[in-house]
């Protein structure tokens, strides 16, 4: 059985059985992320909060199966990384991870970045960003993938500018060797110095030496100091210093280790590309977070109404986004220093507003819980025709 649409459904999409529908009400969602079963198996999706209860140990939430995820953390989260991994092993995690030194402007997010790999590689499954709204079926993209054992396909994420992931969707099996790679550099660079405190400066680690670094042409103005689009570049840089470590790997030979990066992500990495399946809204915006807000809040046009500009585009975002995106990325970190407020934060800042019946934001919202897309995101490739480094993993060049 389906229930019937208060919206009109894009082609390309079906309503969800009524019978597979997850309607239950916040408080037995939560219930079950409260009291999740043991780890069993690899197919787990993990998210992240970092809130003041547990300070020295960040909470991560462990949900069994590839189901619905919440997007905030639930009342009385008792959950913390130390659930799950050992949070004094420093294999697992650096210094300023285990003696709660790590500081910086995006701690939180670093914090993060260091949990995402020991979790899959401890117990495998799919990590995602709590600012991440599925579309797509993860589930069946991970059965005809990782869970299958005649795939040769190991990793899934989204590919960025040809070459970079994006670590804000991450799943594979455990014991990824290409994760298990990236991690061990990622703990070298904050092992540097005698143990950092921050990725400020991390980019020019003698390590990275050759891997191309994201560029920018934005610049910006705060507390009277204008950034030039080199400054923001670098500090870009820093700020996803895990996606320039596995980037590295990914594009190292290493004949000692008999590691070849370049061969093991055109074999074994499934990715599709980031604009599209992520941050479509974007790319209907140019980036223009009050836009996209404006937008998403518009009533749909009533019965006999015509249809205006304005809700001709926040129809073509809520259709486009539903009908070819894997999820629906909304960005609260550096960005908003960098392009202004966000639909992300100006949703969060607007409690509320993303929910109200009528708007395109439900219609989406709505299509996101009730329909399900009949295919899954093309795979694309990463501009990795030659390696950028060739060595032991952790030499300097």
């Amino acid at each position: 059985m389906t229930q019937s649409s208060p919206y009109p459904i894009p082609a390309g999409l079906s309503p969800i059985p009524e019978e597979q529908l997850d309607l239950r009400p916040d408080a037995e969602v939560d219930h079950d992320l409260l009291h999740p079963k043991p780890v069993s198996d690899e197919k787990n999706v993990w998210l992240f909060w970092d809130t003041a209860q547990r300070p020295d140990l960040a909470p991560a939430l462990l949900a069994p199966g590839l189901g619905r995820a919440s997007a905030r953390p639930p009342a009385g989260l008792p959950l913390n990384v130390a659930s799950f991994l050992d949070v004094a092993d420093p294999t697992v995690f650096p210094r300023a991870f285990r003696d709660g030194t790590l500081a910086g402007a995006y701690g939180a997010q670093h914090t993060s970045d260091l949990v995402r790999w020991p979790l899959l590689l401890r117990h495998g499954g799919v990590y995602v960003d709590v600012g991440l709204m599925p579309i797509g079926d993860l589930d069946r993209l991970w059965c005809e993938t990782v869970g299958n054992d005649a795939s040769p396909l190991e990793v899934l994420t989204f590919a960025m500018d040809g070459g970079h992931l994006t670590n804000y969707f991450l799943a594979s099996g455990r014991d990824n060797p290409l994760f298990l790679r990236c991690h061990r550099l990622l703990l070298e660079l904050w092992a540097a110095d005698g143990g950092k405190t921050t990725t400020d400066g991390m980019r020019d680690s003698p390590l990275l030496r050759g891997v191309p670094q994201l560029r920018t042409s934005n610049g910006f103005e705060e507390g009277g100091r204008v950034y030039s689009p080199a400054e923001v570049s670098d500090m870009l840089a820093d700020y996803i210093i895990q996606g320039q470590a596995a980037l590295l790997v990914m594009g190292l030979v290493d004949d000692e280790d008999g590691w070849d990066g370049p061969r093991y992500v055109h074999e074994h990495v499934w990715a599709s590309e980031f604009m599209e399946s992520s941050q479509l809204v974007n790319q209907f915006t140019a980036w223009d977070g009050p836009k996209a807000f404006e937008l998403m809040s518009l009533p749909l046009p009533r019965e006999g109404e015509a249809e205006s500009d304005g809700q001709r585009q926040a129809r073509e975002i809520v259709e486009g986004c539903l009908q070819r995106s894997f999820v629906f990325k909304l960005a609260h970190g550096i960005i908003i220093r960098v392009r202004g407020p966000t639909l992300g934060s100006l949703w969060r800042a607007n409690e509320g507003s993303d929910d109200v019946p009528g708007t395109y934001a439900h219609w989406l919202r709505y299509g996101m819980l009730h329909w399900e897309q009949e295919s899954l995101p093309e795979r694309c490739g990463f501009n990795l025709d030659k390696p950028f480094k060739r060595g032991p993993l952790l030499r300097e060049t």
